[in-house]
């Protein structure tokens, strides 16, 4: 479907915008990457037995027996992966020593004496109250280069404005005490749901991947409605995939079916008597005897668009390598769609250079690193880049230090993509951390430690089963462990050059593995082959352009 206002035909350039947007480093000395060899010497090529790439470009999903195939997560990141992230004109500057506001009609000098914190926040609020031009934008704050210190935290509570600085020369510094968010964008309330919109989906088996269901009466739906494809949890599913009976520790806590309502945000692309289509694939099957699903519009007002941060260096203060009452996140975003960090070194921190709330969609972290966190290494710390949102897009990141690098949280309803990250100097693992994260492609990860998908067991208060429709494609790790849940979906690896080993929790089913250590996969990019299928059908996706992107 076209997106409102932009003409087909440009979709080539908006893919080439996108992908040249990307620009992926060569991985520093010491950093983990893939060797690839010369395409006239280089291995056999070989597919995976659940997709087909023509020599068009065009992807031929294989499906099981169910109907269940790989989803399809091109659409994920900033407008889905169809405009490149945009550079906002400049509508005010601040600097560290003479504090400046400028805009277009005036220039406005502030005492050097006036805290930074305070002056940045009064440049996010001025441009805040602009009038939006006509794509919804107000401006970017420019910092110049130079040090911010900051007590407590930034804000950014409106739509269209984007904080940027001059590279690793703009440093802005987390302060004193208090575990916070250095840069906090967020915008308010929920999703509030549309009186009497709710319809049954009538289909006994809804496969993953699949973009259109029956529903019981289609009359009120058009293109172009939000809505909401809604999966109840129930205690029989519960009980088949064994999370009512966790081993007991301390503090364990059985799974409740109210606890795994799920609610997945999509947008009607077509209706066709009572078979609804929608923009973005199911990605884990609506099961009728598990509940089946339904559908009902739903507003956010209160969500943002349009916001950014970029190019900036954050830094944390810390009182010893394990102190923990500090800067906790350097961004934060949440309540937010189509929103972008791109070019954002963190340093320090606690937890997270980029944490993505459970409302955060259609998001793009880009070319960030996490490094050299300062805390315990123990539970609930240094989770590098972590999301609990829907549809968002991590590319060419690196982390060092960290414990959970890459990773999602509790009943992520996805899809979601990590896209050519690394790590390196690992304590814990990559994947889906726990309680059912659903639909995640770790595409080209590279890490000295581990990723795993599995049960966790009593790890934590009752993590149980990580994730379902978790795909590892083409990543090099330590070791993986990659298992199927009893029910509901499974999890793939394919292409990895690591170590196989059978997880924490012995006797689960295994995952589908293909090629384990094995050259030549292609494509060598399961996302990059279905962003292009989708916009530029009839060119070939091409390793060689493949390649450039990934080691460029």
């Amino acid at each position: 479907m076209d997106m409102p206002g932009r003409s087909a035909k440009n979709i080539p350039l908006l893919l080439a915008a996108v992908l040249l947007s990307f620009q992926p480093l060569v991985p520093p000395a010491g950093r983990p990457g893939r060797q690839r060899s010369d395409a006239t010497s280089g291995p056999k090529v070989w597919q995976s037995k659940l997709l087909h790439v023509d020599k068009d470009g065009k992807l031929q999903y294989i499906p099981d027996e169910k109907g269940n195939i790989l989803p399809d997560f091109s659409r994920v990141g900033y407008e889905q992966g169809d405009q490149p992230v945009p550079d906002l004109p400049v509508v005010k500057t601040v600097s560290p020593s003479e504090v400046k506001t400028v805009s277009p009609s005036a220039v406005k000098t502030v005492s050097p004496s006036e805290d930074a914190q305070q002056a940045i926040q009064s440049a996010i609020d001025e441009v805040s109250a602009r009038t939006p031009d006509g794509n919804g934008f107000r401006g970017a704050i420019l910092l110049k280069k130079g040090l911010y210190t900051i007590p407590g935290a930034l804000h950014i509570r409106a739509s269209g404005v984007v904080l940027r600085g001059e590279g690793n020369e703009t440093k802005l510094v987390a302060a004193g005490k208090g575990q916070r968010a250095l840069i906090d964008v967020s915008g308010s309330g929920g999703i509030e749901e549309e009186a009497h919109s709710h319809v049954p989906i009538i289909d006994d088996y809804v496969p993953a991947g699949a973009t259109s269901f029956k529903v019981q009466a289609a009359e009120g739906f058009r293109v172009g409605d939000r809505i909401i494809v809604f999966r109840p949890g129930t205690d029989a599913w519960i009980r088949d995939l064994k999370m009512d009976v966790i081993e007991e520790r301390q503090g364990t806590k059985q799974w409740q079916a109210h606890e795994f309502d799920f609610r997945f945000e999509r947008t009607v692309t077509a209706v066709r008597g009572n078979t609804i289509f929608i923009d973005n694939p199911m990605v884990m099957p609506l099961e009728k005897k598990y509940g089946g699903g339904e559908i009902f519009k739903y507003r956010f007002d209160g969500r943002i668009t349009q916001v950014g941060v970029e190019r900036l260096y954050c830094e944390s203060e810390y009182a010893s390598d394990t102190a923990e009452d500090h800067g906790w996140d350097a961004v934060s975003f949440n309540k937010v769609e189509n929103g972008w960090v791109r070019e954002v070194t963190s340093r320090y921190f606690g937890y997270s250079c980029v944490n993505l709330g459970s409302l955060a969609r259609n998001i793009s972290v880009l070319r960030c690193s996490c490094l050299d966190a300062k805390s315990q290494i123990t539970g609930g710390r240094r989770y590098s880049f972590c999301n609990t949102g829907q549809m968002n897009f991590f590319a060419d990141c690196h982390a060092t230090e960290g414990r959970h690098d890459y990773v999602t949280g509790a009943r992520v309803c996805g899809p979601n993509v990590f896209y050519h990250c690394s790590a390196e100097r690992t304590h814990a693992d990559i994947g889906p951390h726990h309680r059912w994260a659903m639909g995640t492609l770790y595409d080209n990860i590279a890490t000295d430690g581990e990723i795993n998908i599995q049960d966790r067991g009593n790890w934590g208060s009752g993590h149980g089963w990580s994730g379902v429709w978790q795909i590892l494609w083409n990543c090099t790790a330590k070791r993986a462990a990659v298992q199927s849940p009893w029910v509901s979906g499974r999890n793939y690896c394919i292409g990895l050059k690591g170590d196989k080993y059978e997880g924490r929790l012995k006797g689960r089913p295994d995952g589908e593995w293909e090629g384990q250590n094995q050259d030549g996969l292609a494509p060598a990019s399961l996302y990059l082959a279905q962003l292009k299928a989708r916009t530029s059908p009839g060119k070939p996706p091409g390793d060689q352009e493949n390649k450039q992107l990934i080691n460029k």
